[in-house]
C-alpha cells in the first residue's frame, strides 16, 4: 500500500506548520493539486536550506501533484526582512543574472514532462506592469497595518527601524500566491517555517480577494544538535553551485553530520524509504565509528546535487587522503578542492617538512613538528616520514604542485608548492 504524501511528510519530520492538514489531505485525494514554492535571488546560488524546499516540492510531485517553482525577480529586488537589520539592495542587473542562475538550478530537482510537469515562473512578470495605485487599491487594502506590525520580524525591528520597502514585502509575496491561484489554480504554498507569516498572508489575501480557501505548509528549520542553524560550515554556507562550493566540500559537509542528527537529515533530505533509514540507524547505533549513516547521507545528497561521477570522486578523495586509497588516482581538480577544504597553503619549493607542517596547521611549533616525525606520526602523500630534515621537492609533487600532509590517522592538510 502506497503511503499518502501527507503521512510521508509527517514521518520524515517535514511539517512544522500547516493551515489545515485534513482539508489539504482531502484536496490532494480529490486532486491532483497545483502548488508552489518560491526562491528569492539574494545570492548567485541556492543553498542547503533551499534544497530542502526543492526536495519537498519533488515529494509532492512524485505523489502526482503539479509544482510551480517561483523565482522572485521582483521580491529579490527588495528582500524579506531580517531581524538583524536592513538588507543591502542588489542592482537590477545583478538580480536578473541571479534569477537565471537559480532558474537553472531549480530545474534539476523537479520533472518538467508529463501531465504534472513543473513550470518555472517569475513574479516580475506580474509585478512590473502594475502601477503603484493599482497595487495599493487591489492588494494593500486587504492588509490591516496592526496585523502587519504584530509579525515577529517586524516587531523586532520597530525600535531599530524598518523601511517601508521591507515592511511591504509580505504584500508582494502574498500577491504572488493570489496571482498563481488565478493564473494556474495553485492551492498550496510551501516554505520554511521562518516564512510562515508570509505564507499565511497569501492564504488570507486569497480569502479576502477571491473568497476561496487555500493552504499553506511549512517545513522546520534544519538545526544542529546545539540548536544552531544547519547549513553553515567553518568555511561558509553550503552552496549548491560547484563554483561556490566544490562537490568534495559539499560531500564533506554531510560526512561531518552529528550522530544525533544524521537520521533526521536522512529522512528530510533523501528519498530512501523511512524503514530503510530506520534499519540504517540501527546499524549505526551499534557501530557509530563506521559512520555508515553519514557516508550514505553524503553519497545520496552529493549524487542528487552534483551527479554520480562527482560523488565517486569525492568518495575516492575522502578515502585516499586518509591512506585508504591511491592519491595518484585522484583528478587534480578533486585533489585541489579536497586540500583547499582541508586548509592547504602555498609554500615555495624546497620548504622543509617541519615548516610545511606548521604552515598547514598540523603542528603549532617546530618542536611539535619534529616530535610528530620522530614518533612516526607524520606522513607525506600517505608515506610515513622519519627524516626531520626532509625538504619538499619535485619527487613529492602530485599533479606537479600538490603535497598531502597527514599527522596521525585523522589530521590531514596539505600544501601547494609554487
Amino acid at each position: 500500500m502506497t503511503t499518502h504524501v501527507i503521512d510521508d511528510l509527517q514521518a520524515r519530520g517535514l511539517i512544522a506548520h500547516s493551515t489545515d492538514l485534513d482539508a489539504l489531505r482531502a484536496e490532494i485525494d480529490a486532486g491532483p493539486i497545483t502548488y508552489y514554492v518560491g526562491f528569492d535571488p539574494t545570492a548567485p546560488s541556492l543553498h542547503v536550506g533551499n534544497l530542502l524546499q526543492l526536495l519537498t516540492a519533488r515529494r509532492l510531485q512524485l505523489a502526482g501533484n503539479r509544482p510551480l517553482i517561483l523565482v522572485g525577480g521582483s521580491t529579490g529586488l527588495i528582500g524579506d526582512p531580517k531581524e538583524s537589520g536592513e538588507r543591502i539592495m542588489n542592482s537590477k542587473e545583478t538580480v536578473a543574472d541571479w534569477v537565471e542562475r537559480i532558474r537553472g538550478q531549480v530545474s534539476r530537482f523537479v520533472e518538467f514532462g508529463g501531465d504534472n510537469g513543473a513550470t518555472v515562473v517569475n513574479n516580475l512578470d506580474w509585478t512590473q506592469p502594475m502601477s503603484v495605485l493599482d497595487f495599493l487599491r487591489d492588494i494593500g487594502k486587504h492588509f490591516p497595518v496592526n496585523r502587519m506590525l504584530a509579525r515577529d520580524v517586524v516587531a523586532s525591528r520597530l525600535e531599530s527601524g524598518i523601511s517601508y520597502t521591507e515592511f511591504s514585502y509580505v504584500l508582494l509575496q502574498s500577491m504572488d500566491y493570489l496571482e498563481l491561484f488565478r493564473r494556474h489554480g495553485a492551492v498550496l504554498q510551501t516554505g520554511g517555517s521562518d516564512q510562515w507569516g508570509n505564507l499565511t498572508g497569501g492564504v488570507e489575501l486569497i480569502r479576502r480577494a477571491e473568497g476561496a480557501r487555500v493552504h499553506a505548509l511549512s517545513t522546520p528549520l534544519i538545526t544542529k544538535a546545539d540548536g544552531t542553524k544547519f547549513g553553515k560550515t567553518e568555511s561558509g554556507t553550503i552552496w549548491l553551485d560547484p563554483e561556490l562550493m566544490s562537490p568534495y566540500a559539499f560531500y564533506q559537509s554531510w560526512i561531518q553530520a552529528e550522530d544525533s542528527k544524521v537520521g533526521e537529515y536522512l529522512k528530510q533530505f533523501t528519498f530512501l524509504p523511512v524503514e530503510e533509514i530506520d534499519a540504517l540507524m540501527a546499524e549505526h547505533s551499534e557501530r557509530p565509528g563506521a559512520r555508515a549513516a553519514q557516508r550514505r547521507l553524503a553519497a545520496e545528497l552529493t549524487t542528487l546535487v552534483h551527479g554520480e561521477d562527482e560523488t565517486r570522486a569525492a568518495e575516492l578523495a575522502s578515502g585516499a587522503l586518509f591512506g585508504r586509497g591511491d592519491l595518484g588516482d585522484l583528478p587534480e581538480s578533486t585533489l585541489a578542492a579536497a586540500l583547499r577544504e582541508a586548509g592547504a597553503v602555498e609554500v615555495p619549493s624546497g620548504t622543509p617538512l617541519v615548516e610545511a607542517l606548521i604552515s598547514s596547521g598540523l603542528a603549532d611549533s617546530k618542536s611539535a613538528a619534529r616530535r610528530a616525525i620522530g614518533d612516526g606520526g607524520a606522513y607525506v602523500n600517505n608515506q610515513r616520514v622519519d627524516d626531520p630534515e626532509l625538504e619538499l621537492g619535485a619527487e613529492h609533487l602530485l599533479h606537479g604542485s600538490w603535497v598531502v600532509l597527514r599527522k596521525g590517522k585523522r589530521s590531514v592538510s596539505g600544501v601547494q608548492v609554487v
